[in-house]
């Protein structure tokens, strides 16, 4: 079963600084981690996809235009937004107990001072289209 992993942020659910006050040395060892994982995922065959997101200053909300219009776009941040995607992974394992295994582990990346940042990781399983008996 596929499932996504979302790395979730808000205000209200880490107790951490915003990275950009990070150190570039406590940037850089959170992102080695972040390699690391993504080469233990893909060795034990489970990496489908992941990938870190833009701040959300650079998103995009994209409406279809009215009668096939100009599609209408509005510029980020969102400050009614309270919470942001700041990354995934697609993960193939075989049972829900491993995805929130690989969540665990990767919410543990380090943070300030090298300190476990116990990020908020969503699992959810990708679903599939119902397939046409023949």
């Amino acid at each position: 079963m596929k499932y996504m992993l979302l790395m979730q942020f808000s205000e209200t659910t880490v107790d951490f600084p915003r990275i950009d006050t990070w150190t570039p040395e406590e940037v850089q060892a959170h992102i080695a981690f972040m390699g690391d994982a993504n080469k233990k995922i893909a060795e034990a065959g489970e990496w489908v996809d992941g990938q870190g997101l833009a701040m959300p200053d650079a998103a995009r909300i994209v409406r279809a235009g009215a009668d096939g219009g100009a599609p209408v776009v509005t510029e980020g941040p969102f400050p009614e937004t309270k919470e942001f995607l700041a990354g995934y992974w697609i993960v193939d394992c075989e049972t829900p107990e491993r995805a929130v295994e690989l969540a665990a582990f990767v919410s543990a990346a380090p943070g300030p001072g090298g300190a476990p940042l116990n990020m908020p990781i969503e699992v959810r399983q990708v679903m599939s289209a119902p397939t046409e008996d023949v």
